[in-house]
């Protein structure tokens, strides 16, 4: 779908604008506040009884392409003061740092009364009889509006905001209401294909970790031999095992359970180069995730000496959104240090080899046991004593050096397989952004595939 296939207009200008170099000849360049309303609430919402239910829209409701998750409801009573309005037609632009950066917005439809409600942290833009709203909304998700807006944000700290100013000045071509229309049409049509075939390989992908998960499972639960002797393994979580394996709490297979700290002054001490300081971000079942890794000096690491990390360490992450990812600290000689997110796991070398054992923890036995207390809540902390309590099957070392070894062929060729979807949904992606700029800027005429 690339936009070469398209014809170009016939007839150019220039467009006055930088990074919109040359227009149709046709199409007029407007700055935003002439054809958008900035101000919204009208008397038509006092007139409402209190508890009309609307629409209530938080900032992970918005998706970054044009995703807009409307379950959530209340009542006009709750949510007139404090929160932003908006209607049925008007496009949501997220101001705050990274959300804009990252697309998120959405044309609001489908709203309960035609009504919404949501975080003060949006932008609502409402056109004029001179915009067609969708074609709007694709302006509002061109890289050339997420970019420049980014280039003027402001404020300390991770809260940088797009200033007011910047979307009222913003100027963009635009074509007759009939054309945009069209465009809106065409760019509507083909978004969709894309964001189906994106859907399609996002499933693949889950069905692919599935199948991963199941390998895992299945092999350091029952074994690699199908016709092996079982026994009950006296552990709810682990059901059947194989006779000859044995069932173990970790603090009898480990020589080590602890986890590091946040070196004083936090990401202030942070160097450009120096010993790997690992946090629960840079954990990933599929291994160490080093693109965005820390560093800390020497001095700080010699004071954070207790917690370094050795080639072969199983590392688990034990609070927030990523509990219980886990993977084997694969340094290949680099030193490394951790902080209070990710606890180290030193297996007993006559009694755990490294790579079966962090394949057991990310196994949903071993899971089920991280994530469930005494009373079956979910929790979201581990605690030293409470890793050392789970249990974990173990078989002799020979049998755990097989299945490891089975487990890194099989799981290596679904983790390539992973990549290689992932990078198609990154091109798709990448062809969806630059056909609405081409679209929307006038640089290709897709009139007739409208018709």
């Amino acid at each position: 779908m690339s936009t070469r296939r398209f014809k170009a207009y016939l007839a150019h200008k220039d467009s006055g604008v930088e990074w919109l170099g040359k227009i149709p000849a046709h199409w007029a360049t407007k700055r935003l506040k002439f054809v958008t309303q900035r101000r919204h609430r009208d008397g038509t919402l006092s007139a409402l009884p209190p508890d009309t239910e609307v629409s209530f829209v938080p900032m992970e409701a918005i998706g970054e392409n044009g995703g807009l998750d409307l379950s959530r409801t209340r009542s006009i009573s709750d949510v007139s003061a404090g929160y932003t309005f908006f209607r049925d037609g008007d496009i949501l632009v997220a101001k705050i740092t990274p959300c804009f950066e990252n697309g998120k917005g959405a044309l609001a439809n489908g709203l309960v009364n035609g009504i919404g409600f949501g975080t003060t942290e949006l932008y609502v833009l409402r056109p004029t009889a001179d915009l067609e709203n969708r074609f709007l909304y694709y302006i509002s998700m061109t890289d050339a509006f997420r970019r420049l807006g980014v280039a003027e944000m402001s404020g300390a700290g991770g809260q940088k905001r797009i200033p007011d100013s910047f979307i009222s000045d913003f100027r963009q071509c635009v074509p007759t209401i009939a054309e945009q229309r069209e465009i809106s049409y065409f760019l509507d049509k083909k978004t969709a294909e894309i964001d189906t075939l994106v859907a399609k390989n996002e499933r693949l992908i889950e069905l692919l970790h599935e199948r991963r998960m199941s390998l895992i499972t299945r092999a350091v639960t029952k074994g690699l031999d199908a016709h092996v002797s079982m026994r009950d393994s006296g552990v709810e979580w682990l059901g059947q095992i194989p006779a000859h394996w044995e069932v173990q709490r970790l603090k009898n297979g480990t020589s080590k359970i602890g986890s590091g700290k946040t070196p004083s002054g936090g990401a202030e001490v942070y160097v450009p180069n120096g010993v790997i300081f690992l946090r629960s971000q840079n954990v990933h079942f599929d291994g160490l995730l080093l693109d965005d890794v820390a560093f800390i000096d020497e001095q700080v690491d010699a004071e954070m000496a207790p917690s370094r990390v050795n080639d072969g360490d199983v590392l688990l992450n034990i609070t927030g959104a990523s509990l219980g990812r886990c993977c084997v600290a694969q340094l290949n000689g680099m030193r490394a240090n951790v902080n209070q997110h990710v606890c180290v796991i030193r297996p007993k070398a006559t009694r755990y080899v490294p790579t079966f054992l962090a394949n057991a923890l990310s196994s949903p036995a071993v899971q089920a046991q991280i994530f469930a207390s005494e009373d079956g809540i979910s929790r979201d902390a581990l605690n030293f004593e409470q890793i050392a309590e789970l249990e974990i099957c173990h078989p002799p070392l020979a049998e755990q050096r097989r299945i490891a070894s089975f487990l890194e062929r099989k799981t290596a060729e679904i983790d390539s397989l992973v990549g290689k979807i992932r990078q198609a949904i990154g091109y798709l992606r990448e062809l969806r952004s630059g056909l609405i700029a081409d679209v929307v800027t006038g640089k290709v005429d897709v009139r007739e595939r409208t018709a």
